[in-house]
């Protein structure tokens, strides 16, 4: 093969390797900007580690089976926001509508954004917890020492009566933690979710 014929293929190469460079570094770029909209697709889907599932309105039937609900609240570190759950708990009968709320204050003295990611434990129990209104993976605005009240509308599913698995359930605790949003902690925070088993949600403080 003479040189010219030697250089014109290494250049297809070199424009081949260079492509197939910028397609990966693009699809990652993608990725870190789709994680929460994937993570929480993911979670309506499968209900996958205790996330919970998204419903429209309450269900027909109520059965006679008490369930407590407990609520806990956390901020990640570096999230600069007072958050707490405005009851610590209530019982819901199953397909009974369920209503608490968290109140946020930003201890800032300029605006800042966050997004909260939940669960529920046990684990076993997020497909059978629907939530109907919540604020959870919506970016939530504060301004400079703004404090809100969250409202969360949910029901536990009357099917989870019918699951001889979930007879030893008789407390399930919905937990949020919030992150400033564009933060590394909260692409921390679904990278461990994604690498982790359990599904848990880590924080650190």
């Amino acid at each position: 093969m003479s040189t010219p014929d030697k250089n014109q293929n290494l250049a297809k190469k070199n424009a081949r390797i260079g492509i197939t460079v910028l397609v990966v570094v693009a699809g990652m770029v993608g990725l870190s900007f789709a994680s929460v909209p994937l993570y929480t697709m993911f979670c309506k889907v499968t209900g996958y580690g205790g996330t919970t599932q998204v419903s429209d309105a309450l269900p027909d039937n109520v059965v006679d089976r008490t369930v407590t609900v407990k609520f806990n609240a956390e901020t990640a570190r570096g999230m600069p926001w007072d958050f707490t759950p405005d009851m610590r708990e209530i019982k819901v009968r199953l397909g009974e509508r369920g209503l608490t709320s968290f109140s946020a204050r930003n201890k800032r003295p300029t605006p800042t954004t966050g997004t909260a990611i939940y669960n529920v434990t046990p684990l076993k129990a997020g497909k059978y917890f629907h939530k109907i209104q919540c604020f959870c993976f919506d970016e939530q605005t504060l301004q400079g020492g703004e404090q809100v009240s969250m409202p969360v509308l949910f029901f536990v599913d009357p099917s989870m009566n019918d699951d001889p698995n979930m007879d030893d359930v008789k407390v399930i605790t919905l937990s949020y933690t919030f992150f400033e949003t564009q933060s590394k902690a909260l692409e921390d925070a679904l990278e461990g979710f994604y690498n982790d088993e359990t599904g848990g949600i880590k924080t650190t403080h």
